[in-house]
């Protein structure tokens, strides 16, 4: 009897995948039978996360890579081609800002520029010619919500989210005839250690009311967990989701569509 969104023998690469929904989506894809490759900045969270994995029964490594450097990201894909071929990109890395344009400094800009959507050219740019040559694959990018709605003080962070947004639209449109699917997941609040560390930073002494606060502009009531978005990942980067390709996934407890009275 075939296994529901297996994952067995493809090789995943995933960043981001030290913390977060990074981390949620390494394991569930590792335990669907899929070799990750987990590159994060921090190197310690990404061995911690591989070798949670490994203990487990199943196959993981962690590098240490700064999406934003291409030849360092050209390098460790490279590294990994020559052993299997890659199956699957996912490109979670990313980094959030607060605040309007005219908080926003040049070096706010830039800085998440490189990361949230240089990240992202490299990482498919490297990728994409491997899979052309093995007949296809996968390629699903983290959005958000705020690539396609206004969200007040995210200027910075929603522009390169919206730049997310479209670069998977056009990944999409030039190879779906080489049997490459590119799609993005656009999630609202989810309750990740970045979120608790940004209440706790911004808002000292006030966070468990802040944390309310937040859960409830979802009108569902809560922010959503990394397991829930890990679990959409899995989906769409199974071959249950061959006939998804150039799409959108908003996964954010009704907040675009039941938000307004």
């Amino acid at each position: 009897m075939k296994i529901k969104f297996s994952l067995e023998k493809k090789i995943a690469i995933i960043t981001g995948g030290g913390s977060g929904i990074g981390q949620s989506i390494a394991r569930t894809f590792a335990e669907q039978g899929a070799q990750v490759h987990i590159l994060d900045f921090n190197i310690d969270a990404a061995n911690e996360t591989a070798e949670e994995i490994i203990k487990q029964g199943f196959l993981a490594k962690a590098h240490k890579c700064d999406v934003s450097d291409y030849e360092k990201v050209s390098k460790i894909v490279n590294q990994i081609s020559d052993i299997s071929s890659i199956d699957i990109l996912i490109n979670n890395a990313g980094i959030a800002n607060i605040g309007n344009i005219e908080a926003c400094s040049e070096k706010d800009l830039d800085r998440l520029y490189k990361i949230n959507i240089k990240g992202v050219y490299n990482c498919s740019k490297v990728c994409i010619p491997l899979m052309k040559n093995k007949s296809g694959g996968v390629i699903l990018n983290m959005a958000s919500i705020a690539s396609t709605v206004g969200i007040s003080d995210r200027f910075a962070y929603s522009m390169t989210k919206g730049a997310v947004l479209t670069m998977t639209y056009s990944i999409a449109k030039d190879y779906i005839n080489d049997n490459i699917r590119c799609n993005c997941i656009s999630p609202a609040r989810v309750h990740t250690p970045f979120v608790d560390g940004f209440i706790k930073k911004n808002y000292p002494g006030k966070e468990e009311q802040m944390f309310e606060n937040l859960s409830k502009t979802q009108p569902i009531g809560r922010m959503g967990n990394p397991q829930e978005i890990a679990d959409l990942a899995l989906y769409l980067s199974s071959n249950e989701a061959r006939f998804i390709t150039g799409s959108n996934f908003p996964i954010d407890g009704g907040f675009i569509t039941l938000n307004s009275n």
